[in-house]
């Protein structure tokens, strides 16, 4: 179990194409044009109701205080408060339609990211770490919805906040708004340093915590195995190692944060120190009145206000950008395998399966799309997994591989269900390429049964039918068929008991068993058998043996297995190694020819036979 290295990572977009993530990001607030258009006036709303406070002060301070008319002062006080509850009003109002307008595109995002995780064949997972993956639709997400909730919209706001203040500053007094605005160049020398480090702090974070997240996927699923073989201190080093990684990246980021922050508030005071300094000294002289000064140092706050808050929108859409990078590179990845348009149905498919000269190469089918990887290769390339692989079977009949491990016996099984395409030759079901069928149609047609079961959460009932339209009476049928019913109706609630994240209760017979009843009970065309019967005992095995002969009848039947008991019916088997079809025949057949077949067959057998020899013997 090792940490993921660089190399795993996503690839990080140039910064010339910042503007078009941004324009892909702000396609997602399309559908909610309506409310990102009501908390933009409630924002313009707000810039304008915080321009009051300041300007009733002056008033309060030149027509009412100066002069000693409380009378004067109550109404402006009065005013002052209505605008303060005005203001906390629209700021309700705008906050709760961003929320729920960035809780809408962050769900969007995800629907959108899983639908199209759904669509990928099963070579990208095959390279990508599941950590990785969940990342994205995760914290990526979380990112992206920060960028909506508190970003794209209300930069509006601050932006007129920011000129609305300029302009009444310049209105009372152009000489001191010039003053104030003296320091804004020092501003943009600060946000540019911070502009450039910040990005890569961000990507290097997203990154640490994907990896992370990998780790502890990876590591957590196979704890047996960890704790079996005492890896324990050396996962926690390694743990640590990224963990620590993460802990360094995320305090680069601070470090920006920590010199930025100040840097503006240093920037802010200098600005009201410079007001203070030039505006007292017009004071003394009866350049401006005592009202204008406190109402500039009241709209001097206010004016760096926005200016911190667009400072937090850009970290905001640093993150953003860092996220989209990684959430668009998943959406981006190509979807090799699909339907193709004007694709055939398999509805009342025969099950005739044939393979006419089929090369396969795991390394070619990662390479498709890939600009410059070599997708043509030559004959004695070692990649290749099958070659030249020629045979056929009709339908009700059924055809065992066998062979060494890394014959390609599963390879076979992987481009039959079109989980990967050949390179070359084709694979047919009915006499049609089975890359012209739509996919749904294609899978639906045919049920495989894995040596690794995997099970969903939900009941025992709801992984046999696996969201299909199954009755009960049929998914009860289906189980006795192949005998799962006794241990089903043994659990607590029988077919209702829940099953627990990878079916944690279960022996692995049983899940097998289940994994059976699960292909009965969609009555397939085609049925796939990869290794079935390896992780049950003896009289399991020969209770499916019994029901494996409910299953084959009137299907085609296609079954990988090492242990050759479970292949000796069959109507023909084919023998495989280093990606060939090296013998074919029924198992007298094999048997007679002495060859790779009989080979195994006596190294399987051969000690079983010495020992009943001896029995016999004595």
């Amino acid at each position: 179990m090792s940490v993921q290295t660089a190399a795993e990572d996503d690839p990080v977009a140039p910064r010339t194409y910042d503007w078009e993530l941004f324009k892909r990001l702000l396609g997602y607030l399309r559908p909610y044009l309506g409310a990102a258009s009501a908390a933009l006036a409630l924002i313009v709303a707000m810039a304008g109701l915080d321009l009051v406070g300041p300007w009733l002060t002056k008033v309060a301070i030149d027509r009412h205080i100066a002069l000693g008319d409380a009378d004067g002062l109550a109404r402006v006080a009065g005013l002052y408060f209505l605008a303060l509850g005005a203001a906390w009003a629209v700021r309700f109002a705008q906050l709760y339609i961003m929320q729920m307008t960035g809780q809408r595109i962050m769900q969007d995002v995800r629907r959108q990211l899983f639908r199209h995780l759904q669509r990928l064949h099963v070579g990208h997972f095959d390279r990508n770490p599941v950590g990785r993956l969940m990342t994205r639709v995760t914290t990526d997400v979380d990112a992206i919805n920060e960028l909506f909730t508190s970003g794209i919209v209300t930069v509006f706001g601050d932006l007129f906040a920011l000129f609305g203040i300029m302009g009444v500053m310049l209105a009372l007094d152009w000489r001191l708004a010039l003053v104030t605005f003296s320091v804004i160049p020092l501003f943009f020398v600060v946000t540019n340093w911070f502009r450039r480090g910040a990005r890569q702090a961000f990507r290097e974070t997203r990154r640490w915590v994907a990896r992370i997240n990998a780790f502890l996927q990876e590591n957590l699923s196979g704890m047996s195995v960890v704790q079996l073989f005492r890896r324990e201190e050396r996962n926690r080093a390694a743990f640590a190692a990224v963990n620590q990684k993460h802990y360094e990246a995320n305090l680069s980021a601070i470090f920006y944060y920590a010199v930025f922050y100040p840097a503006i508030e240093f920037l802010a005071v200098l600005a009201m120190a410079l007001i203070l300094l030039y505006g007292g000294g017009q004071v003394l002289v009866s350049g401006v009145t005592l009202g204008v000064l406190v109402a500039f140092i009241q709209y001097s706050e206010r004016f760096w206000r926005p200016i911190s808050d667009l400072s937090e929108k850009f970290n905001i859409l640093q993150a953003a950008m860092a996220a989209a990078e990684r959430i668009f590179g998943l959406l981006d990845a190509e979807v090799h395998v699909a339907s193709p348009r004007g694709a055939r149905t398999a509805r009342a498919a025969e099950g005739r399966v044939a393979f006419e000269g089929v090369w396969f190469s795991y390394a070619a089918a990662a390479a498709v799309g890939t600009p410059g990887a070599r997708e043509d290769l030559p004959d004695d390339d070692p990649s290749w997994v099958l070659r030249d692989i020629d045979f056929g079977v009709e339908p009700g009949r059924s055809v065992a591989l066998v062979g060494a491990t890394g014959a390609g016996k599963t390879s076979i099984i992987s481009l039959l269900m079109r989980f990967y395409d050949v390179q070359r030759g084709r694979v047919t079901l009915d006499g049609v390429d089975v890359r012209d069928y739509d996919l749904q149609a294609l899978r639906s047609s045919s049920a495989l049964v894995l040596q690794d079961v995997h099970l969903a959460s939900g009941t025992i009932a709801s992984n046999i039918r696996l969201g299909s339209d199954i009755s009960d009476e049929r998914v009860r049928a289906a189980a006795e068929a192949v005998h799962a019913h006794r241990f089903i109706e043994a659990l607590p609630d029988g077919y209702d008991t829940e099953v627990r994240e990878r079916g944690a209760t279960l022996s692995v017979g049983q899940k097998q068993l289940l994994s059976f009843a699960r292909a009965l009970a969609h009555d397939p065309r085609v049925l796939i058998l990869d290794e079935a019967t390896s992780s049950v005992d003896t009289e399991t095995e020969q209770l499916i043996q019994a029901a494996l002969q409910v299953l084959f009848q009137g299907r085609t039947a296609i079954v990988i297995a090492h242990r050759l008991s479970t292949v000796q019916n069959v109507d023909q088997i084919l023998v495989m190694h280093k990606g060939r079809i090296r013998e074919q025949g029924t198992h007298q057949e094999l048997l007679a020819k002495r060859g790779m077949y009989w080979t195994l067959y006596q190294l399987q057998y051969q000690d079983q036979e010495l020992r009943g020899g001896t029995e016999a013997t004595a």
